[in-house]
């Protein structure tokens, strides 16, 4: 063989070996960043183990507060529907008083129609003064008067006429009657009334500075001719 004749170079070619090569070179690399990386994090302070536990621990604090969260719309459903109850009770029982209190109203008007039967003589009072109620008010010198007049006979019709209120007590060391005008503020001291059963009255009253109240005179005096007026003096005592 001369040297003039080509030279002929064999090589070998394996394309599916280099591509199974690169595939693993390339999971090599990133395993390799992956450990570079845990292993960063891990000489940093960050514990794969500790950061588990702790989410599983965060879980568990979320799950309890829920649960408690649950329990208390519960409470809050039950202190409500107890609120409404007691409500309910509560107007169940102002509705009873005020039955009771119109059933004592009528007693007290059959036991004054009861007492007028036994009253002997002609020229008995028409209306008398049931009773006298004192009260305060928010001002230290006024004062809440409740007259609560009735018929001592069948109350068969209306009846008309005026109350007058005076208050004897002491100013200064001495006696002194203050009448309703005095008391009210008003031109008159006369307060009308007409009524078939009952009536209360309620005047507001204020007394001057440094009188003593003592008692309160109540005179009753009917429209119809021949009638006595009804005169009552009682202590003067708050309830």
């Amino acid at each position: 063989m001369s040297s003039s004749d080509p030279k002929v170079v064999l090589r070998s070619h394996a394309p599916v070996r280099r591509y199974w090569l690169g595939i693993a070179l390339g999971l090599l690399g990133i395993f390799t960043l992956y450990v570079t990386y845990e292993y960063g994090r891990f000489d940093g302070g960050y514990d794969r183990l500790t950061v588990s536990q702790r989410t599983a621990e965060h879980r568990l604090e979320v799950a309890r507060l829920a649960e408690q969260n649950r329990e208390l719309r519960s409470k809050v459903a039950e202190f409500e529907t107890t609120a409404v109850g007691q409500a309910n009770e509560r107007a169940e029982v102002a509705r009873a008083i005020g039955e009771l209190q119109e059933r004592v109203a009528k007693q007290a008007q059959e036991l004054a129609f009861y007492e007028g039967i036994v009253v002997q003589g002609g020229n008995a009072p028409e209306v008398k003064v049931q009773q006298l109620r004192i009260s305060a008010t928010d001002d230290p010198q006024k004062f809440r008067l409740r007259i609560t007049l009735v018929q001592p006979v069948r109350p068969d019709r209306n009846v008309t006429g005026v109350v007058t209120v005076r208050v004897d007590g002491e100013r200064e060391g001495g006696p002194v009657t203050l009448d309703l005008a005095t008391l009210t503020g008003a031109q008159s001291s006369e307060i009308p009334y007409s009524f078939r059963y009952f009536a209360n009255i309620d005047p507001e009253v204020t007394l001057p500075e440094g009188f003593s109240p003592a008692h309160v005179q109540v005179e009753v005096r009917s429209n119809r001719k021949g009638i006595s007026p009804a005169t009552q003096t009682l202590d003067w005592s708050l309830e």
